[in-house]
């Protein structure tokens, strides 16, 4: 998250302005003991603004209606989850709901200082396989709940998602990057044999912008509107994705939970992923609406690593 000290920050998304005005009403109307407190404006994502509150809070905000469904998840399932992971997230601790000043729900969280991996990378030799392996074995030790939410696009066989593995490999030929090395790994993945436990908890969204660093050691994980069900090899990614070089073995040496075959499959889900973090930089490169000029360098690095590694 970036804090730029910016008070005045205004952005529409949906045609509602989300302001520092708008923010304080909120709170003024169903939180009046933090209504008073600092406030600025730290970040926008995708799909949420961002706005400290004080030293220790965060107000998010959603930019859209699609986002809701990501608020009411990481509203129902983190303060079941946050107590059993052993690295900082966000908890919520207050709940906004829709009224006739903003239309969606929305959260007070806690705080999570740093800087996102793809601004600050994590630096090699600062302890992050064991923190990194330490929060998934957590996160994927027990099986989730039958009521545990379900994401199409996350969790799932790699062969049920629809991918044009030759028009992914000529775009990434066309930026540089080693398209016959990439196929020749997806098709491994594709043959690796499926997940046949019970669904595990997933954060589902491991990629560089929604991890935080300090002083070049992984120090937090945050963003877990897409948490859900499934296969874990859909978390195992960030071994390639957010992991200096060389860190990918003890990474799983310390997760301890991972066969070959998971492995492999987490190989396919890093291709998939970094392919998206260079497409999103390519973008921002050209200064398209939505793209990130942080997030290419990422993702040619992680594609990299995924290659690099075996």
């Amino acid at each position: 998250m970036i804090d730029d000290g910016n008070t005045t920050e205004t952005v529409a998304s949906n045609d509602i302005v989300i302001d520092e005005a708008l923010v304080r009403d909120l709170l003024r109307a169903q939180h009046p003991d933090l209504a008073e407190l600092a406030l600025w404006h730290a970040a926008t994502g995708w799909d949420h603004q961002v706005w400290r509150l004080g030293e220790e809070l965060v107000v998010r905000v959603p930019c859209f209606d699609a986002s809701v469904p990501a608020v009411r998840n990481e509203q129902r399932w983190l303060p079941e989850l946050a107590p059993r992971l052993p690295m900082p997230v966000p908890r919520p601790r207050r709940i906004g709901e829709p009224s006739a000043r903003f239309p969606r729900p929305w959260t007070v969280t806690t705080w999570v200082p740093g800087e996102p991996a793809d601004r600050e990378p994590i630096a090699p030799g600062t302890g992050a396989p064991k923190a990194l392996g330490a929060f998934l074995g957590a996160l994927h030790a027990a099986p989730a709940p039958e009521d545990a939410p379900t994401r199409p696009g996350r969790g799932v066989p790699l062969a049920a998602l629809p991918v044009d593995i030759d028009q992914l490999c000529t775009d990434l030929e066309a930026a540089g990057e080693r398209a016959t090395a990439v196929r020749a790994l997806w098709d491994d993945a594709l043959a690796a044999p499926a997940w046949e436990g019970e669904r595990r908890w997933l954060h589902s969204d491991l990629h560089p912008a929604n991890v935080v660093v300090r002083d070049g050691a992984l120090a937090g994980i945050i963003d877990f509107g897409d948490v859900c069900a499934g296969d874990p090899a859909t978390d195992l990614c960030a071994a390639w994705l957010l992991l200096p070089e060389g860190e990918a073995a003890p990474f799983f040496d310390a997760y301890g939970l991972a066969d070959d075959a998971t492995i492999r499959r987490a190989r396919g889900w890093a291709v998939l992923r970094a392919a998206g973090l260079i497409a999103i930089g390519r973008a921002g490169d050209r200064g398209l609406p939505g793209g990130k000029p942080t997030w290419g360098p990422a993702g040619r690095a992680a594609l990299e690593r995924a290659l690099a590694f075996g």
